[in-house]
């Protein structure tokens, strides 16, 4: 086929498990004009609220202010284990020490010996009775919880790179029959890369490679993903029993087939892009994402000169088409719900106009795995809800998460009616983060729902970089570190930006980077957001920058320890990454082992040898 003459629209619909629900949320267009005088009033609104509200400082340099929550012992053993994770040797042959731990040992002594040390110092307990008594602690000291059931499949490389593609690879592909072709640009435009970035490959078939921060699953068949959502379940229930104001975390991969995930990423980008290809058309390239508008009677000669025959124009009606342009948010609501499950992908027919599959070749048992997934997201953000708990769907690698961050705005659009529930997680070490944060609040205020986002760095470059090299794609990581902060702090300002003008938006600043939450103390400050007003949370992993979290706490600012649980030998997979996490940490500051060092030091000098961690009255 002549590829210039072939330029498709998508529809994307998700399925009928999210419909039912959403037939109760109603869309509430935000008119232009409107958003044009909320933005001219947020400078006197930003003076005036600053003016008003107090400034608070915190310093970090405080140890018996960062620590007080810590008796002599736990201090000790930070030492201990921040020592040992800076040893090379040891975090490379972490997982070979502890097998050799535990043969000479025993099960028992090993495991007492790991509660003494790495398991004591990163893992909240075994189980959600045994770990209450550490949240309340924390609790009694301002810090809340985001809880995680840590247990991991300890599988070998091989055993992961088998289940890896088997799951990634529908059952058509297996049988070598042809797969239907999606084409969105002229043919100048190469698509074999792009394309390459949504697909499995063997030599990346571990996820688990160069990752230190985050947990991996793999598929193994429905009734794993059932035992996963249990689990969700489980964490959501202890979370809310342990505290009024708790998060709990969940990965999509868990919960079902992530073929899935990759065939709707794959799709969700090319809309996007052929989004762009249109814009620059009609010389709107280069803009920021917001920005770039396309004018409906142009587009619809455009795709008339490709041979299309459909009514485009009309595809967009009501408000939408009432300046005769539509921007990438009107554009992306042409994703809406279908009755059936096989109508999840269409196209339309450059003939006739009308809609046909654009992946028919899904078997009905495919269908059925794509449908069982959304039904226990829905199944977790309900128990959520129920428990007054509320939701984090963590980020993971760039060729699933564009499917991710679309389900999870779809819950959003939901369960965020009345108050944030749903928390969606943005990595800043992206390109196209700020892009994607931007477009989301944009969808939020226009339909008034609460935005909730959790901003990290993001965990996967290193296995991001070597698989764009390796297969041939563009690399979709920030170049630097330093431009990765830079994208971390325009989002988070954009946020904040949006909290002070309509007050439905709500961030957690998840960062160790002690400039980093400088940074948004400054600019709460500057805008005079306050801590009581809950809308901004920081949050650290357990173990980890105490300093940061309990200063923070103790000044009244809602913070959160990101809190493992679970049976010590089925958290070695955890631990491990931890060890290796703490490596890199530790070389690069020396700053908290002194910390606890010079606490240490006084509290002996003082005569605080059996000091008894007492919380203020009030926290």
């Amino acid at each position: 086929k002549d590829v210039s003459k072939l330029t498709y629209y998508v529809k994307i619909n998700i399925l009928n498990t999210l419909s039912n629900r959403r037939a109760q949320s109603t869309v509430a267009s935000t008119q232009a004009d409107q958003d044009v005088t909320n933005r001219e009033s947020y400078s006197s609104r930003k003076s005036r609220n600053a003016s008003s509200s107090p400034k608070i400082s915190i310093d970090f340099e405080l140890t018996q202010e960062a620590y007080k929550s810590k008796d002599n012992l736990e201090l000790l053993r930070s030492l201990v284990v921040f020592k040992l994770c800076s040893y090379d040797l040891l975090v490379d042959k972490n997982k070979e020490l502890m097998d050799i731990s535990k043969f000479v040992l025993g099960k028992k002594a090993f495991e007492q010996f790991m509660k003494m040390t790495f398991y004591g110092q990163f893992v909240a307990g075994e189980d959600h009775k045994s770990i209450k008594s550490l949240i309340q602690k924390n609790r009694a000291f301002g810090v809340g919880s985001v809880l995680d059931y840590s247990v991991e499949e300890d599988l070998t490389q091989e055993d992961a790179v088998t289940k890896e593609m088997d799951s990634c690879v529908s059952a058509t592909e297996k049988e070598g029959m042809s797969k239907s072709v999606l084409v969105f640009f002229c043919s100048h435009l190469s698509m074999d890369h792009r394309e390459k970035q949504y697909k499995a490959h063997q030599q990346f078939g571990d996820r688990r490679g160069g990752v230190t921060g985050a947990r991996t699953y793999f598929y193994s068949d429905e009734a794993k993903c059932d035992q996963h959502m249990e689990t969700f379940l489980k964490c959501i229930k202890a979370s809310g029993g342990s505290s009024v104001d708790g998060f709990s975390a969940i990965k999509m991969t868990a919960l079902g087939r992530p073929q899935f995930l990759l065939k709707f990423s794959e799709v969700l980008v090319k809309w996007k892009r052929f989004f762009s290809f249109l814009a620059a058309q009609q010389g709107r390239d280069g803009m920021e994402a917001l920005e770039q508008r396309l004018e409906l009677q142009p587009l619809q000669e455009f795709m008339t000169t490709l041979g299309a025959t459909g009514d485009f124009h009309g595809w967009f009606t009501g408000e939408k088409q009432g300046s005769g342009t539509i921007d990438r948010l009107d554009w992306n609501s042409l994703i809406d719900d279908r009755i059936k499950i096989s109508d999840l992908l269409v196209v339309p027919n450059l003939e006739t106009g009308q809609l046909e599959p654009l992946l028919n070749k899904f078997t009905e048992e495919e269908e059925k795995q794509m449908k069982r997934m959304l039904q226990r997201l829905d199944v977790l953000a309900n128990h959520a809800e129920e428990h007054s708990v509320r939701l984090m769907v963590d980020a993971e690698q760039t060729y699933f998460q564009p499917a991710i961050s679309t389900l999870t705005v779809e819950m959003q659009r939901i369960y965020n009616r009345g108050k944030p529930v749903i928390f969606n997680t943005y990595q800043c070490y992206l390109k196209e983060a700020y892009d994607i944060v931007t477009m989301d609040v944009e969808l939020s205020r226009r339909e008034g729902w609460f935005f909730g986002a959790k901003l990290v760095r993001g965990a996967y470059m290193y296995q991001e970089r070597s698989r764009a090299e390796e297969i041939g794609y563009e690399d979709p990581i920030n170049p630097d570190y330093e431009t990765t902060n830079m994208m971390y702090h325009k989002c988070l300002d954009y946020i904040l930006d949006e909290i002070v003008l309509n007050r439905n938006a709500n961030v957690m600043v998840a960062s160790h980077n002690e400039d980093t939450v400088k940074h948004t103390l400054r600019r709460m400050n500057e805008l005079g957001l306050t801590p009581t007003e809950n809308k901004v949370y920081f949050g650290q992993l357990l173990g980890m920058c105490d300093q940061i979290s309990f200063p923070l706490g103790q000044a009244g600012f809602p913070v959160y320890k990101y809190v493992p649980y679970g049976p010590v030998n089925e958290v070695i997979p955890y631990l491990s990454r931890r060890a290796q996490e703490n490596r890199g940490f530790m070389k690069g500051s020396q700053r908290e082992r002194e910390m606890l060092w010079k606490e240490l030091k006084r509290r002996l000098a003082s005569g605080q040898v059996f000091y008894r961690p007492q919380p203020e009255p009030g926290l």
